[in-house]
């Protein structure tokens, strides 16, 4: 089966599986994580938490790097600045940031899709 997903021009290409994450976003635009599942309300399909980043040219997750923008929080308020850190603590584990590419899908260009 293949699924097309739209991916930012200037993503990185994705990493092979088990190397480090380079934000190319294959993983999360195909299918939210456990994360993502809670905070896109769904199982299929890209993830409501992702966020691409000009100023470092890949994707991030939302939850890493603004949960309270990713959540609806209006800023400056009290869950902004005591929850929404430890939310970042626990997503970080949550996804496993920093283990590596688990993302086992093969990625062919929209000129190789027959």
């Amino acid at each position: 089966m293949q699924t097309v997903i739209q991916i930012h021009l200037a993503a990185p290409p994705k990493p092979p599986l088990g190397e480090a994450c380079n934000g190319c976003g294959v993983c999360c635009l195909s299918e939210p994580c456990p994360v993502g599942m809670v905070i896109s309300q769904r199982r299929h399909g890209a993830c409501k938490a992702l966020r691409w980043s000009d100023e470092l040219a890949r994707y991030v997750c939302g939850m890493l790097v603004d949960p309270a923008e990713v959540l609806g929080w209006p800023p400056g308020s009290a869950r902004s600045r005591w929850l929404a850190p430890w939310l970042t603590r626990r997503s970080r584990r949550w996804i496993a940031a920093g283990i590596g590419c688990d993302a086992a899908l093969e990625v062919s260009t929209a000129g190789e899709i027959d």
